[in-house]
């Protein structure tokens, strides 16, 4: 997962892994989009392939890329959990906070029961 994370803080790796979400296109198709050298360009796609966030194959002289759509699904996995936790731990802090406007005596109750 810190591979995935590590390489999709990188904007030129993002765009590259929003492009393949139309389809999957050979490396110098999709280095045309980017101002820089092909060199560069073949470093991020390496940083992609070894995220597992894409796949490439070649044919010939032709270096194709895919998204790996099964790694995509993974990273969303567990951001939907992460998500349902943070969303838990909020409805509590709303709890509190309300309970706390509407009388201080609830709240201060409530924590110490928690702590029991």
């Amino acid at each position: 997962m810190d591979l995935v994370f590590s390489a999709l803080a990188d904007p030129t790796r993002r765009a590259v892994v929003q492009r393949l979400g139309r389809g999957p296109g050979s490396v110098s198709e999709l280095a045309r989009e980017f101002p820089m050298a092909l060199p560069s360009f073949m470093k991020h796609v390496g940083v992609l392939e070894t995220s597992g966030l894409i796949r490439t194959r070649k044919s010939g002289r032709v270096r194709s890329c895919e998204l790996n759509r099964d790694r995509l699904e993974a990273v969303e996995g567990w951001l939907t959990a992460q998500r349902r936790s943070w969303e838990k731990h909020v409805d509590r802090l709303q709890f509190f906070v309300e309970a706390e406007i509407d009388d201080p005596t609830i709240a201060e109750t409530t924590a110490d029961q928690e702590r029991s």
